[in-house]
């Protein structure tokens, strides 16, 4: 960041701030690509972006703006450490929990706990070769999304138990694929 801002000081401004607006281009959307929660991320710089480009704001403040957003970016990065969840785990805490009702330290405690085992128990059993493609295992995985959210708080409505189990299933869907692999492979 230094010499980026070095090179916008030295007046090189348009430069420094299309560099910093494409190196966060790339990690806003792996971010969102890890964890569709993360979408608010990608709307609030895209803004950034179009408000720019609009000429609603110059250059020195678009890259003031860009360092501000840089900062709530490595916020969200560093978010599986202070949850002490993995970035898989993260995703599906954060599907479980946006919207949520409100909840007691221990509840939460409890849907991340809920998460773990939901990832663990697919992962180990039944995130088959071809599981996409099969109705059978298929069917098997949203049997298990939905035997392990119901082991949610019960402040979770059933509406919003019916809730988060389509999201969830359908973040299982598009995230992990029929060869074993998933998004979260090709991060590391």
């Amino acid at each position: 960041w230094q010499a980026l801002e070095q090179t916008f000081q030295q007046g090189h401004k348009r430069t420094a701030a299309e560099r910093l607006r494409s190196m966060l281009t790339t990690r806003v959307m792996n971010l969102a690509r890890l964890n569709p929660t993360r979408t608010d991320l990608l709307e609030r710089f895209q803004r950034l972006i179009d408000e720019y480009n609009a000429g609603s704001s110059n250059v020195e403040e678009f890259f003031q703006r860009l360092i501000a957003f840089t900062k709530d970016l490595t916020a969200e990065e560093q978010r599986t450490v202070a949850e002490h969840l993995t970035e898989e785990q993260l995703a599906v805490y954060d599907l479980l929990m946006r919207p949520s009702p409100e909840l007691s330290d221990a509840e939460q405690s409890q849907v991340k706990r809920v998460a773990e085992s939901l990832l663990d128990v697919l992962k180990r059993e039944k995130l088959v070769l071809d599981w996409r493609k099969e109705q059978r295992s298929r069917a098997s995985v949203r049997l298990t999304v939905e035997e392990k959210l119901d082991e949610l708080p019960e402040t979770f409505t059933r509406q919003l138990y019916a809730q988060k189990c389509d999201v969830v299933y359908q973040h299982v869907f598009d995230s992990y694929w029929d060869d074993g692999q998933s998004v979260y492979d090709r991060v590391a």
